[in-house]
This record gives C-alpha cells, structure tokens and sequence, in this order.
C-alpha cells in the first residue's frame, strides 16, 4: 500500500489533514523533542485517544491556548479568581485609602503593596508612640516648631493620598470595563481624590490658625521687666503658686478708654492645679498701691482718696495709660492694676489677661453655648431689658445671651452682676471639655484672637496648657468681696488679706477638712460627694447677692448648682 492510501488515508477517499503548527511567538519556548512528553502529548491529543489524550497534553503542558493569561511564559502575575467589575475596582480602591497597598495586593502586585503597608503601619505606630510619650506633657502639643511640622506633614499627606488613589485604581487595571463602567469609575474616583484630600487641608488649616493666634495673642520674648525669664527645665521659677489677673474689658464704640469691669484673680497651686478665684466689686474705692508702685508717690493714702465718691478700681488702668509720667511710663495700665489688685489681696500677681467682652461671647459660642442655672429671669438689653429675657431654671445660654447674663444691671446691682459673672467663669472651665475644643478647635483659635492684650510670654504657653488641664480636673472654689462681709465704699484692706490668704489656705486642706472649714469641692475633686456611693452633696443656694453672701470660701459647684 503506497504512502498515499496509506495511513494518511480515511474512509472515504478523503485524506487526513495534518494538525496546525502554533504560530511561533516572541517569547515561546523552544519546540518539544520529539520524544518529550509534551510530543507525545501532542501526538496522543491529534490522534483523539480521549482522556488519555487530554491527561497527557496537562502533564506535557498542553496547548498554549488552553492554559489562559496566568500560564503564558514570562507573565508571573496571578490571574484574578473572579472577572473584574465596577464594584470590585471601586471597593478596593476605597478600602486602599484605608488600608493604603490593599488594592495593589489584589492587583498582584505585592513588592508594592507590602511597601505601602508597611509605611503606613510605620507611620501610625510613630504617631501613636509620640502621644503616648508626651501624654503628661500635652503642652508640646502648641509648641510653635511641632504645629509647623505637623502642617507641612498635613500638607504632604494630602498629595500621597491623592496619589495613592490614582495609583490604586490604576492597578486594578480598569481598561477591562466596558465603557459605562470606566466612565462611572472615573468619575468616582475623582470625587474621591478630592474628598481624601479635604480632612488633611483642614487639619493644616486648624494648626495654622492656631500657630498665628498664640503669634498674636502672646508676645513674643521678655516684654515686661517684671516678669522673671523663662527657664525651660524650670518655667515657673520654683515657685508653687501662680497668680492670674483675669479681666474682662468693656471698650465700647460709645465709650472713652478701656473700662475694666470684670476682675477676678485665680491663684493656682501648680502641683496640685487647685484654684481659688477672688472676685473684686468694679466699685472698690481707693485702693492702695505698693511701695514699689510709682503711684505710691501720687496715692500715698490710696487712689484719688480725696474724693469722696471717686477713685473706683475700674478707673486705674485707664489712668495709668492717660498719665504715663506719673505710672513711670506709657502702657502702665496693666502694671498698675496688677499693682494695686495684688497689695489687696497680700498676693503678687504674676500675670494678667484682658479679653473683650464680645471676644468671650465669641468663646462661649464656639463651645455651643454654656449651660447654667438661672435663679431668677434677667432682663438684657439697654437700660431697661428690652432685647430680650433670660428665663429661670437650667438654660443653655448663647454667647451673646451669656455675656449679658453677667452684665445686665436690669433689676440688680453689681454685687449681682459680681455673682453672675463668677459662674459664668466657672460654667465655662467645667463645660470647655477637650471633646469640645478639638471638634470646634479654628472656631476656638479664631475667638481667642480677639483677646485685648496679656503678658503673658509665648515661651510659657506650653507649660499653661499643661497646668489648665490640672485646673480642670482639680478643686475650684471662690470668694467675693462684697457687702455685707465687705463694703467697697470703706475697704477693711487687713481683713480682706486675711480672707485671701485664709481662702489660698483652706483649698489646700484635704476635702473632709475643708468641707468643715465651710469649703466644698467642685466636682472634678475626688471627694467623697462626687463618689456615686458617697454622700448626698448639699442642694446648691441661690446666686449670691448684698444679702446672701457668707464670709469664706465656697465652691463654684455650690454657689452656682452647675
């Protein structure tokens, strides 16, 4: 039988078609030998052997059509489980911005992603540690390099997010959509680069706004010769107490000068942060200057004591400033009422801070409002209430209304006012909580620039910080001179020191001593009446006036039922 009829022949007359050569490609391995499995494979496979055939070709290799995108030669990536689609492109490239290189480890591109991972778990753990380390020391927190730092950081963060969302839905390779699907992917991709971007630009924009308000609001360097120099590993020079003039100014448009209407002094310990706060009547009369004071000379027998119904505290630092030759210089006013406040109360005032009325609604607005109890309805407005009431009972008071709260003199007198503005200093120490200055922290930082002026040195801001956070947790109690204890018209000045120096005595007592003593504790005090088994505290008495004030110390707490 020839060649031709052989067996190449089939049934039939027809001829059998030899199988088709592979076309050659690029990157193909050199051709089987002949007697190789693979040839044997490709042998069994032509002459249809079935399963045998099949099996063979898989432990050959097989066909290069049959082993799909992952087993061509020189193509290591791992092919997807799953045909890609538009909610798989999207919910990996948003969980890469959680999770930044999650969507180039789907992708298969691994030497990145773990990259990627292992930055940002660096990172974390880095910010994580330099909390955890300064945590009783969070005045770093406002030091001027760290917020410069944290805001480039911001900034940069910004753009590797921004790059990290291209990178990630890129990837992902979403050419293999259809056209829709790119189209709706691209689009939401857009979005999302924008919307990584907008928590960073705003966290650079907190810390700048709060770098430029301590810029503005606290000088820079030793401006006043009074003020001992700040020493880093000593910033309040050994001392145990520190003394705060706290002045709330009342500098109309319809008004000449600075009137200082508001004056109250916090004496801290600085271990401990227990404060008293002394309140002093707007109305005190002649008070007296120290020997050091260059208006010891003009006052030898207390300010403008020649006149009868003159000479009133609130008029002291205007007069320094209009009379710079007799204060010992221009800008005397404060230096003056720190002066004078400190020789009646036997303490030295240290520093000194005077904000604007307005500014301090601006504050309590920031906060979302003070919550406060309401003895009475007090009219505000004018001189005869007209702008609105203020209800009693427990009200959330606005920043406007809480300013006229401690202002109006609508039915009341300034002993009153004395008593309104004393808890509505303490409501806004207890009530100003961390939650709330870091959720309204620009608004904050913006109504902390309208600040009239203070003394207070830049180079002590860090440590003030730490020391206000003692402050809030610690015992805050508070004494007011007025009648019928004291009459701002004919000062007892020995009794008043020794009321103030009794009071700075008696905070430092342990809480059942001081509670005999007729001082309480504020509740952030760890006494036995904030204990929830402890005893029932006392029902809170009313806001004090001419003829409800008690001699000694009380607690905001019991003067004021915050």
């Amino acid at each position: 039988m020839s060649k031709r009829d052989g067996v190449d022949a089939v049934p039939g007359g027809r001829k059998r078609r030899p199988p088709r050569r592979p076309r050659p490609a690029a990157n193909k391995a050199p051709a089987p030998d002949p007697g190789s499995a693979a040839a044997a494979g490709k042998a069994a496979g032509a002459g249809g052997s079935g399963v045998l055939g099949r099996l063979t070709a898989a432990l050959g290799g097989g066909k290069a059509g049959d082993r799909g995108r992952a087993g061509r030669p020189g193509n290591t990536a791992p092919r997807f489980t799953k045909p890609v689609n538009l909610a798989s492109v999207l919910g990996w490239t948003v969980l890469s911005i959680l999770v930044p290189g999650a969507a180039h480890l789907r992708a298969g591109h691994r030497r990145t992603g773990l990259i990627l991972v292992s930055v940002y778990a660096a990172v974390l753990l880095g910010a994580l540690a330099f909390v955890l380390l300064n945590l009783d020391n969070l005045g770093i927190f406002v030091r001027g390099s760290l917020l410069m730092t944290v805001t480039v950081m911001a900034a940069l963060a910004a753009l590797s997010w921004f790059a990290l969302v291209i990178s990630s839905y890129v990837s992902l390779r979403p050419n293999r959509l259809n056209q829709q699907a790119q189209i709706v992917s691209g689009i939401v991709v857009g979005v999302l680069c924008v919307a990584v971007m907008a928590p960073f630009a705003l966290a650079a924009t907190a810390l700048q706004t709060t770098k430029d308000a301590i810029e503005q609001i606290f000088p820079s360097g030793n401006t006043d010769p009074d003020i001992a120099p700040i020493k880093e590993e000593d910033p309040w020079n050994g001392k145990d107490r520190v003394n705060f003039l706290l002045i709330g100014g009342d500098a109309a448009s319809n008004r000449t000068g600075v009137r200082t209407d508001s004056m109250n002094v916090a004496s801290v310990h600085i271990p401990t942060g227990t404060t008293v706060l002394f309140s002093l009547p707007r109305n005190l009369q002649h008070v007296r200057f120290p020997p050091s004071s260059p208006l010891r000379k003009q006052f030898p027998n207390g300010y403008m004591a020649e006149l009868h119904q003159g000479g009133l505290l609130n008029e002291v630092w205007q007069y320094a400033n209009d009379h710079p030759d007799l204060a010992g210089g221009r800008n005397k006013g404060p230096r003056a009422l720190m002066d004078a406040i400190g020789y009646t109360l036997g303490l030295k005032i240290d520093y000194y801070a005077m904000m604007n009325m307005y500014g301090f609604a601006d504050l309590v607005d920031a906060i979302g409002g003070l919550k406060i109890r309401v003895e009475e309805d007090v009219k505000w407005g004018g001189l005869y209430g007209t702008a609105g009431t203020i209800k009693a009972g427990y009200r959330r008071l606005s920043g406007e209304e809480a300013l006229w709260y401690g202002r109006s003199r609508v039915n009341s007198d300034d002993f009153n006012r004395m008593g309104r503005q004393r808890c509505v200093i303490g409501a806004f120490a207890q009530q100003a909580t961390p939650d709330k200055i870091l959720t309204n922290f620009t608004d904050i930082a913006r109504a902390t620039k309208r600040l009239a002026q203070t003394n207070i040195p830049k180079e002590l801001v860090e440590p003030l910080v730490s020391l206000a956070l003692k402050v809030k947790n610690a015992k805050i109690s508070s004494l007011q001179f007025v009648p019928p204890e004291y009459w701002p018209g004919s000062a007892d000045w020995p009794k008043i020191r020794r009321a103030a120096t009794k009071a700075v005595q008696d905070s430092l007592k342990p809480a059942r001593r001081a509670r005999t003593a007729d001082v309480t504790a504020s509740p952030g005090a760890p006494t036995a009446t904030a204990s929830p088994t402890g005893a029932v505290a006392a029902k809170p008495t009313a806001t004090p006036t001419r003829n409800s004030q008690k001699a000694g110390a009380k607690s905001i707490e019991e003067l004021c039922g915050l």
